[in-house]
Order: C-alpha cells, then sequence, then structure tokens
C-alpha cells in the first residue's frame, strides 16, 4: 500500500474515533441540580411560622367607664383601662376628700363597666330613722332607700333602685324584692347568695354599694 494511502486512511480513522467519542459524551444524561432544603430554625419551627402567629388577630379589650360618686376631688366619669380596681377609679377621681370614709370602701375590688362608685363621709349614720339634717337650715334627707353615704338599703330599695347595681338587671332585682318578701328583711349582705341568680362574682360585685339597715 503506497504512503499516501495509508496516511489518508490513518486520518479518516482518526476523524471518526472523535467523532464517536464526542457523540458519545454529548449523548450521556447530566444531572440535574436540586436545590438544599432550607434549614429548619433551632427551635424547630418552620419558616414564616412567627409571622403567621404575629398576624392572628388579638380581642382587644375596651376601657372601662366608671361614675364616682360623693367624697372626691373631681365627681364624675372616669375612662379607666381594663383590669382596674376601685383604687385606681378614686386616683382617676382626683382621690379622696378629707371628709371622706376609706374604711367604708374595698379599694382592691376590681371594677366592671357601667359602675357607679360612692364615697360616703366619714361618721354619716346608716340608720335611715336616723336624723339627716332635713328642714329649715339643713342638708336634704336622702332619697328613699338611699344611705346617707350614698349606698343602697338593701331592705328598702325598691326593684327600681336595685337596678342601679352593677349587674343587676328587672329580672335579678324583681328576685331580690321577692325573697325580701317572702323570707324577711335580710341581716347581712351575704344572704343576698340565697337570691335566684345571684353568685359569688355577682355579690362581690354590689358587696360595697349596698348596706343593712
Amino acid at each position: 500500500m503506497e504512503p499516501r494511502t495509508l496516511l489518508a486512511l490513518t486520518v479518516l480513522l482518526v476523524v471518526a474515533v472523535g467523532f464517536a467519542v464526542h457523540h458519545w459524551s454529548s449523548s450521556r444524561p447530566r444531572p440535574v441540580p436540586v436545590a438544599a432544603d432550607s434549614p429548619l430554625p433551632a427551635d424547630g419551627t418552620a419558616p414564616g411560622a412567627d409571622r403567621a402567629q404575629a398576624s392572628a388577630p388579638v380581642e382587644e379589650e375596651l376601657p372601662l367607664v366608671v361614675d364616682v360618686a360623693g367624697e372626691v376631688r373631681n365627681p364624675g366619669l372616669h375612662t379607666l383601662p381594663p383590669g382596674s380596681r376601685v383604687g385606681d377609679a378614686i386616683e382617676a377621681a382626683g382621690g379622696l376628700l378629707p371628709d371622706a370614709d376609706p374604711g367604708a370602701l374595698n379599694r382592691a375590688r376590681p371594677i366592671i363597666d357601667g359602675e357607679h362608685i360612692p364615697v360616703g363621709a366619714a361618721g354619716a349614720p346608716e340608720d335611715p330613722a336616723a336624723p339627716t339634717g332635713g328642714g329649715p337650715g339643713g342638708a336634704p334627707h336622702s332619697p328613699p332607700g338611699v344611705a346617707p353615704d350614698g349606698r343602697i338599703l338593701l331592705n328598702l330599695a325598691d326593684a327600681e333602685l336595685l337596678r342601679e347595681l352593677p349587674g343587676v338587671g328587672p329580672v335579678l332585682a324583681g328576685n331580690i324584692v321577692a325573697h325580701r318578701e317572702r323570707h324577711g328583711p335580710f341581716v347581712s349582705v351575704e344572704q343576698l347568695l340565697d337570691v335566684s341568680g345571684i353568685g359569688q362574682r355577682r355579690l362581690e360585685d354590689v358587696r360595697d354599694l349596698v348596706v343593712i339597715p
């Protein structure tokens, strides 16, 4: 075989082998890159969980509006934050006057919205039959069923007056009057627990607002 022919065959063989290698390498499947999973925080919560919890609606507590009357510096309506107590209401009203009777108040008692907080004077008589200074030149008499210090007389108040107590509606006021007529006058404020519809919580709401004559 002539050298020229041999050289041509060699070149042709090299080209054929190179083409075969290139075709084989290009036809092999290539791995698809997979994104690595995002690591969880140290506490094990999924990403975005804190944002979801933060966006959850929170029930908003409304402020309390109370009416403070009697021996305080600024009587009237006062707005207090939820969870306030009688002492907070007295402070919002400017504090007690020198003639006030602090012993008649339970300053630690929680208050409710719409409550009336009367502050009486020290030494005020609780007996409705006692002289109240009415008449010419004297102070006016207290309304029927109301003690001079502003508290409601439990054994004399009618159903309409009893409805001024916090949480006492027409039905509960009628139950109090009916119990009084059926069993006689109350001998203690705690005896209100015998009235249908009054539990320990309701008793605490009205304890400082009523008095046994």
